[in-house]
């Protein structure tokens, strides 16, 4: 299967479009059991990655964007992921140490405006065990004064999950920059297996068909 490419202005924009490409050349697999239809080193180019967008705020679900935010933002135990650390305590506190990757990221870019090796992991691998984080590698760099954004997932759900990924990875995106005093460039989401879950099919479809109506 070749890979697939995705490229799009907004993150709703990817999501329905790496919906669609699941839905129409996906292959069936299974995920902790559960059977879904994938597809393989999928890459999502948003070049205007906005925390607002119209077709997540239509279609998205609040539950499941809320819950995102948290991961991303609170540094409590996720209970829904085996009680593993959240995204929160891997950025801002890596492995309990007190590291902040972000904070490093910001200063290392604010030392060295050309640097190439921004670079922060959210893989805790002396306790990920039983739980390896989906997003695994975050990469920032600045060109002509807009911070990029490169991102490794191993595996995303693009039914009803991967679009708050989205979401919450421009809203970091976009603190950085803040925090840098530059613009916003592109969201690169490099993902290995892209997949919907058989039970939420027929929901993307009808999802897909209404934003493409």
């Amino acid at each position: 299967m070749p890979p697939v490419r995705i490229e799009v202005m907004t993150v709703g924009e990817a999501w329905i479009a790496i919906a669609g490409a699941i839905l129409t050349g996906g292959v069936v697999g299974s995920w902790e059991g559960l059977p879904i239809v994938e597809v393989f080193r999928a890459t999502l180019d948003v070049h205007s990655p906005k925390v607002d967008d119209p077709i997540i705020a239509k279609q998205g679900d609040p539950e499941r964007l809320a819950w995102m935010h948290a991961n991303f933002t609170d540094p409590s135990r996720v209970a829904e992921l085996g009680d593993s650390d959240s995204y929160a305590t891997r950025l801002y506190d890596y492995a309990h140490t007190g590291r902040d990757q972000i904070r490093w990221v910001i200063d290392h870019l604010a030392a060295n405006p050309s640097a190439r090796d921004a670079t922060l992991t959210t893989f805790q691998p002396l306790t990920d065990t039983s739980y390896v984080p989906c997003v695994s590698l975050l990469d920032f760099w600045l060109v002509k004064g807009e911070l990029q954004l490169g991102v490794y997932a191993n595996a995303i759900d693009f039914g009803t999950k991967g679009y708050a990924n989205l979401v919450e990875l421009a809203a970091l995106q976009a603190r950085v920059a803040g925090d840098l005093g530059v613009g916003v460039g592109m969201l690169s989401m490099t993902v290995k297996s892209a997949h919907i879950y058989e039970t939420e099919i027929a929901l993307m479809r009808r999802i897909t068909a209404a934003t493409h109506g």
